[in-house]
């Protein structure tokens, strides 16, 4: 049987109960392969977590990871003892060079879930470049961030493989919304959510900017935000002091929510109408979206990066234009919170195309056809 590990950063443990969006989709989609690969899995330490344990029947074993350094070079000490066939590098082209050159037999997987790595911001171009030759095949969550790693490095076409995350869209069925409401104190309120990081790339200002609009055509409106600028911490930065002041005006119908665990967050997109997500660039692909339509919501998106290959557009929700956010997303939620047949057939649909796209199951199968295909 094909041995396969997979390297994490090393930022958060895995499991990660208070963040870390790439650690989670390891979490969720590396049980599945059981059967067909025999897999482990390489992580940070973290409170309560045994060094060496056992993961939905994977082995994962977990190092400091305060130094970067340190903590790949244990992970290479103990790489040498499982001697994988694949090893996959999360998210951290450095980590695939470095791999490749220790292990130069073996092949080595980069998986890309946004583009923040292979900015210039992280990474020199050179460098880049040099970590895409590196890598035997390259793993991306979307045909936007496969168009992005071309730009930046030509030489990974006929490398590149897409393989979509998931959701477990069990979870987030089976909440009584009226319930939720009542306990959070907003009954008869109508709920727009947003779930994400408290970051300007996220958009949550030009939400609150169209949450004027929204309130003066449907006065019940509440806009929850649920998040904070860091994961799993509710340390304020002068990004969200300043969403904040924006709030201020329409404070009767904004509610923030600082950190609510992963487990939580079925709950709280069980009491809402709609869901909106302002991201103003470079969202490679998004769970929240999916994570929404699974549980019945329509979306209400920019048409930014990977967003647009998960929402259909006039179907499961809408897509707005990011030149102008505001004003879109105030006329696509209002439509939204006025017409409630429209509302009910947007989430079903989102569902259904949740439940037919986007499981951690069909992410296990699209990673192992694209192992057949480096077999072939």
């Amino acid at each position: 049987m094909i041995k396969a590990a997979f390297v994490t950063p090393g930022a958060y443990p895995v499991p990660s109960p208070r963040g870390g969006s790439v650690e989670r989709v390891v979490e969720k989609f590396v049980p599945h392969l059981a059967g067909n690969v025999r897999a482990r899995i390489y992580g940070r330490a973290g409170r309560g977590l045994p060094a060496q344990g056992c993961l939905r029947g994977v082995p994962c074993e977990r190092f400091p990871g305060a130094d970067k350094s340190a903590y790949l070079a244990r992970v290479i000490r103990r790489l040498a003892a499982f001697r994988p066939d694949v090893i996959e590098v999360e998210n951290r082209p450095r980590y695939a060079l470095r791999l490749k050159r220790r292990f130069p037999q073996a092949q080595v997987w980069l998986h890309l879930h946004s583009n923040t790595f292979i900015s210039p911001f992280e990474i020199e171009p050179k460098t880049l470049r040099a970590c895409v030759r590196a890598a035997d095949r390259i793993l991306v969550n979307s045909h936007y961030l496969e168009e992005d790693v071309l730009r930046r490095a030509p030489s990974a076409a006929g490398k590149i493989g897409i393989v979509y995350p998931g959701v477990e869209a069990e979870r987030f069925q089976g909440w009584d919304a009226a319930e939720e409401k009542r306990i959070r104190g907003l009954e008869g309120r109508r709920i727009i959510l947003f779930v994400g990081r408290l970051i300007p790339l996220k958009g949550v200002h030009h939400l609150l900017a169209a949450l004027r609009e929204v309130v003066r055509a449907e006065p019940e409106a509440m806009l929850v935000v649920v998040g904070s600028a860091f994961y799993g911490s509710d340390r304020e930065t002068p990004y969200v002091r300043r969403l904040r002041r924006l709030a201020h005006p329409l404070r009767k119908h904004v509610r923030f929510v600082p950190y609510v665990s992963h487990a939580e967050i079925p709950r709280w997109f069980a009491l809402a109408d709609v869901a909106v997500v302002p991201s103003v660039r470079r969202e490679a692909f998004g769970l929240v979206n999916v994570e929404a339509m699974a549980a019945g919501l329509p979306v209400v998106a920019t048409c930014v990066g990977g967003m647009k290959e998960i929402i259909a557009d006039g179907e499961t929700g809408f897509l707005v234009d990011p030149a102008d956010i505001s004003a879109g997303m105030a006329a696509s939620v209002i439509r939204l919170l006025q017409d409630e047949p429209l509302r009910q057939e947007m989430g079903l649909r989102g569902r259904e195309r949740a439940i037919r796209h986007f499981t951690w199951e069909q992410t296990a199968e699209r990673w192992l056809n694209e192992l057949k295909l480096r077999r072939c």
